[in-house]
């Protein structure tokens, strides 16, 4: 299934993360993007996805320094950028995948797409791995401990949940039940013409 793959390739580039555990480390992809670009997109998307999940820690600092700050704040929004082509290169990849399906006369669209399905997968393996290292923490107290585990505990069913839904979703998407109808974003902040604050300093 889909849904395991894109599971074990999260859990792998966390723990890749965690071994040196810092934003400004390199990063190289372990997929040959000619040969494997679905591994590939997956492992650069959750390598975004964790780099900014440490960046998001780092800005919360209540004596980060007001310029770090700053410059924190321009990284987070150039991941978000990131992220958010990350999605659509992995929908144009299922989108040129499937397009020899012919969607049946009573086909539907689904609520989001497939990768933006999938981007909520990748910050739940996020999540499972932090509330994991949360529970198992030697200085924490009895109470907290079980508390993350009851919260563990939901992320996991959650994720099972998600999985499901995304392999059923890719199912029908094949079987012609279900077709795709992607939006780019279109985000306006970042772009010097639709941001009047850009504009008016160029």
């Amino acid at each position: 299934m889909f849904s395991d793959k894109a599971n074990s390739i999260f859990k792998n580039v966390i723990e890749k993360y965690h071994i040196i555990n810092a934003v400004d480390q390199s990063f190289e992809n372990i997929y040959d993007e000619k040969k494997q670009l679905l591994e590939f997109l997956l492992y650069r998307k959750c390598w975004i996805d964790t780099v900014q999940w440490h960046y998001e820690d780092i800005i919360r600092d209540p004596n980060i320094d007001p310029v770090a700050a700053l410059t924190l704040k321009r990284k987070i929004d150039a991941s978000n950028q990131d992220r958010t082509d990350m999605v659509e290169y992995l929908d144009s990849y299922f989108l040129q995948k499937y397009k020899s399906v012919t969607p049946s006369k009573i086909a539907k669209i689904n609520s989001e797409s497939p990768a933006w399905a999938i981007d909520r997968l990748s910050i739940l393996a996020l999540k499972i791995y932090h509330m994991n290292e949360e529970v198992e923490r030697l200085d924490a107290s009895e109470s907290h401990i079980k508390s993350c585990q009851n919260k563990l505990n939901i992320l996991l069913e959650q994720r099972v949940d998600l999985s499901t839904a995304i392999d059923d979703l890719l199912q029908d998407i094949e079987g012609g039940n279900k077709y795709m109808k992607v939006y780019k974003q279109m985000k306006m902040y970042n772009d010097d013409e639709l941001n009047p604050v850009l504009r008016s300093n160029n």
